[in-house]
């Protein structure tokens, strides 16, 4: 779609402010995943402070104009587990969080030094159009089951953990959300058509309200979506009103980490480096691939202008500052880029405004609680359109390809097959997601097949043009 704010424009104050919130709406669900699923001590909260500063720092080095958000990183979870794991106690285990972003980050540096030097060229032809499309819609296609499973969901569970809400109505809950959204984006008119995630995600999570009142006040277990207890819970931990209440400092990875520098030792810091690196260049991976897609969407070459040496360094050291604070490492959101697609609201000025907000909103305790509180139903309704325009992004970047050529085709074949087939390969404490396994065998299929001329130019990320080798 066309763009209705460029990666320069600045929207009016009040605009910034409302579409930073819908930027922060699309990717707080996955951005808070993850240290609730680390456990350990590890808070959304502080996830969140990671993450804006993660961007902030992006955004420096990018010079502003790459208009995307970082957030935790999935692909490093079993890298923080290990972390955890392999330490003598808690403390080092937080050390070795930190320790672990630096060795992703530095991955990401070096490769930084190297691209600046021998320059993008060797990438457009490791990873052209029908390398990358495919993957791209791998991303957003192997998120699929998590909205679809996440869209029957509602957060009411009994002492035994099962949800005692009706699938059914945390589908309709879902679906209301989703066809909020759509009707928003398509229809709306003005700042409606701006934000229509937020438009939908508040739709959505009103009708679950009026649903869980209604049940709570009939008794009716079903009609229970949201659990209104996470307000009490992040509010009154104590019982009692307090400053604590309103504002409170979150529990930064760096604080408890600097209580096991006295236990660290060279075999600690070889598990970790273990553990970290290998996933960094599957995760770089995934940077080329965000970053070919958020091109064709702003019709410039990220990897040209502001350059892939900048993104990787605003990436990897964007990591290690979000380690530092949160535990968790950022990475580039494809959440992030549909949001930019899917609005036509490309402005960085709006990035920079979402990361401060995250950063602010982790000391507000009731804004954390809602937060927590939307229901999984409601983002699953959300997702479905966010995850489905990853995917068509990447299949739009197949236009260019000359699919009636056996070499493109078996390419194409082999990465969607392979991504949506699941294919993963686990050496030790590595896994290679399906995405990187599906990209690398991608690779090895177009390097085997690559003395059959492609007549698409490598490079032509936002011209579309063709011309004979």
């Amino acid at each position: 779609m066309k763009l209705v704010f460029g990666v320069k424009d600045r929207p009016k104050f009040g605009q910034i402010i409302v579409l930073a919130l819908q930027q922060m709406l699309a990717i707080l669900a996955a951005t808070i995943a993850v240290p609730m699923i680390i456990g350990n001590g590890l808070t959304p909260a502080a996830a969140m402070f990671g993450a804006g500063c993660g961007s902030l720092i992006y955004l420096l080095f990018t010079q502003f104009k790459s208009p995307v958000f970082l957030g935790s990183s999935f692909a490093f979870i079993n890298s923080m587990f290990a972390a955890f794991a392999g330490g003598v106690s808690m403390s080092l285990g937080w050390l070795g969080l930190i320790l672990g972003a630096f060795f992703a980050g530095l991955v990401y540096v070096v490769i930084a030094i190297v691209v600046k030097f021998v320059g993008v060229g060797w990438l457009n032809k490791l990873m052209p159009a029908v390398v990358i499309g495919p993957t791209v819609a791998i991303i957003g296609l192997s998120l699929a089951g998590n909205a679809i499973a996440d869209l029957t969901k509602g957060d009411v569970v009994n002492a035994a953990g099962e949800m005692i809400g009706s699938s059914y109505i945390a589908m309709l809950c879902g679906l209301v959300t989703l066809a909020v959204t759509m009707l928003a984006s398509t229809y709306g008119k003005g700042m409606v058509k701006l934000i229509p995630f937020i438009i939908g995600i508040l739709s959505g999570y009103a009708v679950a309200a009026i649903l869980t009142i209604i049940g709570v006040v009939a008794g009716i277990d079903a009609l229970k979506i949201i659990d209104f207890s996470v307000f009490s819970s992040y509010m009154f931990p104590d019982g009692g009103l307090s400053l604590n209440t309103f504002l409170c400092l979150p529990p930064f990875t760096f604080t408890k980490a600097l209580e096991g520098i006295s236990e660290l030792n060279l075999s600690y810091v070889a598990t970790i480096f273990v553990a970290y690196v290998p996933v960094a260049f599957v995760v770089f991976a995934e940077h080329i691939a965000d970053h070919r897609n958020l091109s064709t969407i702003i019709e410039h070459d990220l990897l040209e202008d502001p350059g892939l040496s900048r993104s990787l360094l605003g990436d990897g050291i964007g990591s290690i500052v979000g380690a530092f604070f949160g535990g968790c490492p950022n990475t580039t959101y494809g959440e992030s880029i549909a949001c930019v697609a899917i609005t036509g609201n490309a402005a960085t000025v709006t990035i920079l405004a979402a990361a401060i907000g995250c950063m602010l909103f982790s000391f507000i305790t009731p804004l954390i609680a809602f937060v927590d509180s939307i229901p999984a139903c409601v983002m699953g309704g959300v997702c479905i359109a966010l995850y489905g325009f990853i995917a068509v992004s990447g299949l739009k970047m197949l236009q260019q390809v000359d699919l009636s050529k056996n070499r493109n085709l078996f390419v194409a074949s082999c990465i969607l097959i392979a991504g949506i087939g699941g294919l993963t390969v686990s050496v030790g404490a590595v896994t290679l997601t399906s995405i990187a396994a599906a990209l690398i065998l991608g690779i090895l299929t177009n390097i085997m097949l690559s003395k059959e001329k492609d007549e698409t130019t490598p490079d032509s990320i936002t011209s579309g043009k063709k011309k004979s080798k």
